[in-house]
């Protein structure tokens, strides 16, 4: 049976039906978004749907890469606090960039975090919830490899979101007695993930040859399961039953689950909710309602052949 926490969010549920189903008037206003990792698909994706909803709101929104470099997010944020901006969005650990929010905070500038980590800093937080996410595909994971064999694991313990991912992926496997974290891997996500994934997974490939050596891949999002799913294949592997799952749901995986091969399933995460919901946070924010919940929660979706394609 798939494990879900989400039945436990009642209250950020209806908080995130109500923002989407009312909406919030609000005047125009100018609002930074500062992430480090506009490099991966789902943050383009929310920070697009993010900027739909704010065209409609008339507010002058200005998107900051940082491009992979977390420490460069806090001048960013003193910069945003000089500008006197109406309110900040970040996509980044809180906890790494204290220094800029505090810079933002005693300028009297909100800050919604936008699938970043939980802190006093911010008004609200709204993502996906990621304890259920990676229980629904470790849970998977578990299922189809009959509760034993070598489990291959993509982790980013840098990033809030994604590290509680592995956290609980981590008791699902710890909880099967006959399964075995074989790695516990942490690629270099500056270009998004995918090819330093690969180079790792064709080196555990390599270092365990036999059929049946490596019986699953757990990756934490997508691209480490893609590169994976590209040294599988290039290795000649993909016979040996595999089974590899992600979480994000993006295009690329989408297309490799619909292909009917390792990669059997991922957790579609709602970006265009996520994004909207974001910006009615800020909405209600302004207009001096902020949100009660500290963290909003998006609902997401188990993807696999069966459904892919709806």
């Amino acid at each position: 049976m798939t494990v879900s926490l989400r039945t436990r969010l009642p209250a950020a549920a209806l908080f995130l039906s109500a923002v989407l189903a009312a909406g919030t008037a609000v005047a125009a206003g100018k609002i930074a978004v500062i992430t480090p990792y506009l490099a991966q698909p789902g943050t383009q994706f929310y920070v697009e749907a993010f900027q739909a909803a704010a065209k409609d709101k008339a507010w002058d929104v200005n998107v900051i890469d940082t491009k992979g470099d977390v420490a460069a997010v806090i001048s960013r944020l003193e910069d945003a606090a000089t500008q006197k901006v109406d309110a900040v969005v970040i996509n980044v650990d809180p906890a790494q960039v204290e220094a800029g929010l505090a810079a933002v905070k005693d300028a009297g500038i909100p800050v919604v975090g936008m699938d970043a980590g939980a802190s006093p800093y911010l008004v609200t937080n709204v993502t996906s919830n990621g304890y259920a996410m990676a229980a629904d595909t470790a849970a998977y994971v578990a299922n189809r490899i009959g509760g034993k064999g070598n489990v291959v694991m993509f982790v980013f313990d840098a990033f809030p979101p994604v590290q509680v991912r592995g956290v609980i992926a981590d008791a699902v496997f710890g909880n099967n007695p006959d399964i075995k974290v074989l790695d516990r891997v942490t690629p270099d996500v500056s270009d998004g993930g995918i090819a330093d994934s690969r180079a790792k997974m064709e080196a555990l490939l390599a270092a365990h040859p036999d059929k049946g050596s490596i019986s699953a891949v757990w990756a934490a999002w997508d691209q480490p399961a893609i590169g994976a799913l590209q040294a599988i294949e290039a290795a000649g592997r993909q016979n040996e039953g595999i089974v590899i799952t992600g979480i994000d749901a993006n295009p690329q995986a989408r297309e490799a689950i619909a292909a009917g091969g390792n990669f059997e399933a991922s957790m579609a995460q709602d970006f265009h909710g996520i994004g909207k919901a974001a910006a009615e946070a800020v909405a209600q924010t302004l207009a001096g309602k902020p949100p009660k919940s500290s963290v909003i929660y998006v609902p997401t979706k188990l993807i696999t052949a069966d459904n892919v394609k709806d």
